[in-house]
């Protein structure tokens, strides 16, 4: 008989920006403050959030390719007590504000690059949770270069498009990972050590993520 019945979507939603989060509590700086999401589903929406569990997030801004979808995303958030800002002007303002944004979060389902390596500030921490596939990817593969980079599993160097468009280049490869989630969680890697590196966060997400957080959601009822 099974113990409980949960909606897988949302389930793989919410582990997804929690896993994020995880993420960017070791590799964010302390200070960071204002966040950018690209993206405004459900996974985008839910981002802002997790993020302010683990960083005293004062502002959030918001872009998508259709900026009616930012308005509305922004709308909701403010509507939660979250202060956001929609963004307007294509990707000039997506430049404008990753140049900004301490944590540049992606949700995408993108095919071609959106954030490129020159914009992304010292400091600067990178989340990449939208693209699980080949065919997805949502940075120049510059990003992953003279940056430090990490994942949440193994398997994000098979699936992830932003990560095999970088081992394309030649000059990054599986050596140049840092570490994964579970082993900053476990202490056998360290996270951030200089605020002035540029850290990258790229997951595909796993099963047993999802699990995890349905047996959080059982106990807790």
């Amino acid at each position: 008989v099974p113990l409980a019945l949960i909606d897988g979507d949302a389930i793989t939603a919410r582990r997804t920006a929690g896993a994020a989060a995880l993420g960017a509590d070791f590799l964010a700086r302390k200070d960071a403050r204002r966040l950018l999401v690209l993206g405004a589903g459900r996974i985008a929406a839910l981002v802002p959030g997790a993020m302010r569990a683990v960083r005293d997030i004062e502002h959030v801004d918001i872009w998508n390719p259709r900026p009616i979808r930012a308005a509305v995303l922004a709308e909701s958030l403010r509507k939660q007590g979250i202060p956001a800002t929609p963004l307007e002007g294509g990707l000039d303002a997506l430049e404008a504000a990753v140049r900004q944004a301490d944590i540049i979060s992606c949700a995408t389902l993108a095919e071609a690059p959106l954030i490129q390596r020159d914009w992304l500030q010292p400091g600067a921490h990178l989340d990449l949770i939208g693209s699980f596939k080949p065919s997805m990817t949502e940075a120049a593969p510059e990003c992953f270069l003279d940056t430090e980079v990490y994942v949440d599993t193994d398997e994000a160097a098979l699936k992830s498009g932003d990560l095999l468009n970088a081992f394309a280049t030649g000059r990054f490869a599986t050596s140049d990972i840092r570490a994964t989630l579970e082993q900053l969680c476990r202490g056998q890697r360290p996270g951030r050590t200089d605020d002035q590196a540029i850290t990258v966060f790229k997951a595909v997400g796993s099963a047993l993520e999802d699990l995890t957080a349905a047996v959080q959601v059982y106990q807790k009822g």
